[in-house]
């Protein structure tokens, strides 16, 4: 009789269980959507500006981006920009800041994904603009905000003389639970656990060197039979749900090099992450995933969700692989990732992106919202 009454107490608890996962995530499902554009671009004021260059030396057209950034200001009539080189003990964090305290109204990141994250940990909520000079592989902020990005004087025009606006940032602390390191840190577009972040780590320099992203592909390709992993994942504080992934990405926008649109209601600054869970088991799901999103059609992929939260913490049993906007960050067996609502003011075009499909600002509706995670796969 007693153990009858335990097992009964037992279902009971885990049906409740069951029951709250679902609505904690259906809840979020049904949460209505915000616009595409909360923070409209502002003409930048007339007159003249304090202008300090963060570069990277060791990129290819740094010499040349230099040049430029003091004849604009020379022929705007400024004072001389303030130079500040990056290192590999600091890749542009302290030379913000101390283009800060020097009084910069614009401070403008010269490198690669990575120099333009380390610039904009800086200047979160701070009255100084970023400003964006793509010198690396994907630059990847600069695609996703409509910039020129293989224009290097064009993106130099828009950040002294162009618009401005708040965009969100994502703060995610990355840890070890076996070795019992953790590390905090910013991304601008997305973080990867899984997959992508294996393909980011092992992509060889000398490929990106000589073709850029296409050498991204390469490493995809050796790393595409891998196993998925089982991660258990909460949103906005929710109860953890059990999945098995091949990766997971938490993304503040969405577009890839080629002209990928991978998280097309991803909006830098509606106040939320997107989530996207891949699943695929085998090489023909990741096959007819590619094809789907190549062709912009999510409908009916069960190996890839999308979801939204303000918050998302995940966990793995076993040490997975981390990228933050296309450069590794290290392997790790918990993150906990959240939005930073309008946390960095930076000059962009007038026009500023919104959701595939939407060119009025507002978010488009989707075949692919939301859904609930189920609690096994």
């Amino acid at each position: 009789m007693r153990r009858n009454l335990l097992a009964a107490t037992a279902a009971a608890s885990a049906a409740a269980a069951s029951i709250q996962s679902y609505w904690s995530v259906r809840r979020l499902h049904q949460r209505p959507a915000p616009t595409a554009s909360v923070n409209r671009p502002v003409r930048v004021a007339a007159g003249p500006a304090q202008v300090a260059l963060v570069i990277n030396p060791s990129k290819l057209h740094a010499d040349t981006t230099r040049r430029l950034v003091i004849d604009a200001c020379a022929e705007a009539g400024w004072e001389p920009p303030l130079i500040l080189e990056t290192t590999v003990e600091d890749p542009g964090t302290g030379q913000a800041e101390r283009a800060l305290a020097a009084g910069a109204d614009v401070v403008l990141a010269a490198g690669g994904d990575g120099t333009v994250r380390a610039v904009a940990r800086a200047l979160a909520h701070r009255p100084a603009a970023l400003g964006l000079l793509p010198l690396g592989t994907g630059n990847l902020l600069v695609r996703n905000l409509g910039l020129p990005y293989n224009d290097i004087a064009g993106c130099l025009r828009l950040a002294l003389h162009g618009y401005e606006r708040r965009i969100d940032l994502g703060l995610i602390t990355l840890s070890d639970e076996q070795s019992g390191a953790g590390s905090e840190h910013v991304f601008l577009v997305m973080g990867g656990a899984g997959f992508d972040a294996s393909v980011v780590t092992d992509a060889k320099q000398e490929l990106k060197e000589r073709f850029g992203w296409l050498a991204y592909s390469e490493a995809g390709v050796r790393h595409l039979p891998g196993r998925r992993r089982r991660i258990s994942i909460s949103l906005d504080g929710g109860p953890p749900q059990s999945r098995k992934v091949r990766s997971l990405l938490v993304a503040n926008c969405g577009k890839l090099p080629a002209g990928v649109d991978f998280v097309p209601d991803a909006v830098i600054d509606d106040g939320y992450l997107d989530v996207v869970v891949l699943s695929p088991r085998s090489l023909l799901g990741w096959v007819w995933m590619a094809a789907k999103i190549l062709l912009r059609r999510r409908g009916g992929i069960p190996v890839l969700s999308y979801y939204r939260a303000k918050q998302i913490s995940v966990r793995s049993a076993e040490p997975i692989a981390t990228q933050l906007d296309g450069d590794a960050s290290g392997s790790i067996t918990s993150f906990t990732a959240r939005v930073d609502p309008a946390a960095l003011l930076v000059r962009v075009p007038q026009s500023a992106p919104g959701p595939a499909g939407s060119s009025t600002g507002q978010r488009r509706s989707s075949r692919w919202a939301p859904e609930r995670i189920p609690l096994r796969s």
